[in-house]
């Protein structure tokens, strides 16, 4: 009989989480290092590290300072990370840097801005895939990796629902996203083959204290009238990073409460 409960569990695994300091990479820290997994956290928050780790003593976490935008040298870098944390079997890229300026309206964004927010998120996101997978092939890793996309890199926004507000959604945003979910599932036909597995997980609108009329918008356009929390999204990664999901690659991955159902 199958023990479908030890699918999930990650036992003897090595993941890194890049932005794993953020508001849902905190969450899937605690996910994967529950199910058993030495979790490397990649961030550029040092201080933000000693508190989480101070909250989580009882977690098997640990901790690099790394910089996702510094394009130049990525490779050199995720290769020594590698080399020091040993052999990885999951990597989850959910870092979310970019400009000062983001947010700007679509007639005001200069070309040197949405260049670099292009090189910080999307292509940082790429080039790492591509960097931890032959890593993982060179190895005979059968691994997994998960970049966060968006609704947003699915379906063009509902600017409906910033009405009464100051906020509104970034197009480069929606560029990067659409663009990372189509090279996740260009990679994973790409290393299929060596059971490397990539996968695009997509949130909807996670709640973390916005503006009450913009919430109130968001609840009423969305199916299950609420926005989600970063433990949704978590769950959904550690079902993809686990053996429970040892058929699935290559997916779009959608945790929006139905936002793109309708």
């Amino acid at each position: 009989m199958t023990n479908y409960i030890e699918k999930f569990k990650l036992k003897n695994k090595k993941a890194i989480v890049c932005g794993g300091l953020g508001l849902i990479g905190k969450e899937v820290s605690i996910a994967l290092s529950q199910a058993g997994a030495k979790v490397l956290i990649l961030d550029n928050n040092e201080s933000a590290w000693k508190e989480f780790k101070e909250k989580n003593k009882e977690l098997d976490l640990d901790f690099v300072k790394f910089d996702i935008t510094d394009i130049s040298n990525l490779g050199k870098n995720i290769s020594k990370v590698y080399k020091d944390f040993g052999p990885i079997d999951i990597l989850i890229n959910t870092a979310y840097p970019r400009t000062k300026d983001w947010g700007n309206k679509l007639e005001d964004i200069k070309a040197e801005s949405w260049q670099k927010n292009v090189d910080m998120l999307m292509n940082s996101y790429c080039l790492i895939t591509k960097e931890i997978a032959e890593l993982m092939k060179k190895d005979k890793i059968k691994g997994s990796i998960i970049n966060f996309g968006s609704v947003h890199g699915i379906v063009g926004p509902d600017f409906g629902v910033y009405s009464g507000t100051d906020m509104t959604s970034p197009a480069a945003y929606s560029a990067i996203k659409g663009g990372i979910i189509n090279f996740s599932r260009y990679a994973a036909s790409y290393y299929g083959k060596y059971q490397i597995r990539v996968n695009c997980l997509c949130p909807g609108g996670i709640f973390d204290n916005q503006d009450k009329t913009f919430v109130a918008n968001y609840e009423e356009r969305t199916p299950l009238k609420r926005m989600g929390n970063p433990e949704e999204i978590a769950s959904a990664a550690l079902f993809l990073a686990s053996d429970a999901s040892s058929y699935i690659t290559g997916t779009t991955f959608m945790v929006d409460g139905g936002w793109t159902c309708i």
